[in-house]
């Protein structure tokens, strides 16, 4: 299939850290998250709906999550970030306050395509709260790379559509821009709030 949930680069710090977790689990229960000291994120120059540039750090001091995908996609995308924002939504019933240092970003791997008003409406079809970026694809690289992201633009039909494989993991990051863990959008919205309710304070 042209998705594929790719374990990138970072698996292995990820995996050891995760480990680390599971032994201290019983002992201490604010475990040190699973992505802590991983080399993920980092500075972008992207654009919001209304054309404006969003830098990285625009959300100092807000926690993030933070998905990369494409408004073309058939299925994948569409149900990572509805279930990705059902899990924030569930998480603000049960604690707005804590829900609103979140960030919620999408950023699209496809700026052939997906214009700044192609992503701001795709954005807004799931929440008012979710933030749709674009930019040029030298941006956009940029923005791939420093979150470890793999994409690729696969082959034009006869139709002149293409998909774009890509690695579908939301990441949640503090307020600092550190990375804290994966929100579990394949297993369902209860599991994102879930997630989050561990380490937004």
């Amino acid at each position: 299939m042209p998705h594929q949930n790719r374990k990138f680069r970072w698996v292995p710090i990820a995996a050891a850290a995760l480990a680390l977790a599971g032994c201290d689990a019983a002992q201490a229960p604010a475990a040190e998250p699973p992505l802590a000291g991983a080399d993920i994120g980092g500075p972008f120059e992207l654009v919001n709906k209304d054309g404006e540039t969003v830098r990285w750090s625009d959300f100092d001091g807000r926690y993030r999550m933070v998905y990369f995908g494409f408004t073309f996609c058939p299925d994948i995308c569409p149900t990572d970030t509805q279930r990705m924002m059902q899990g924030h939504r569930i998480f603000a019933e049960k604690s707005p306050e804590l829900a609103a240092k979140i960030a919620p970003i999408f950023i699209s791997v496809d700026p052939e395509r997906d214009t700044p008003q192609v992503v701001g409406e795709f954005a807004a079809a799931f929440s008012p709260d979710l933030i749709g970026l674009t930019g040029t694809p030298e941006q956009v690289k940029q923005a791939a790379n420093n979150f470890r992201v793999f994409y690729s633009r696969g082959e034009t039909t006869p139709g002149g559509g293409y998909l774009v494989d890509h690695s579908n993991i939301v990441y949640l990051f503090g307020p600092k821009g550190e990375p804290l863990a994966t929100l579990p959008t394949d297993q369902g919205a209860e599991a994102v709030a879930a997630e989050l309710a561990k380490w937004v304070s």
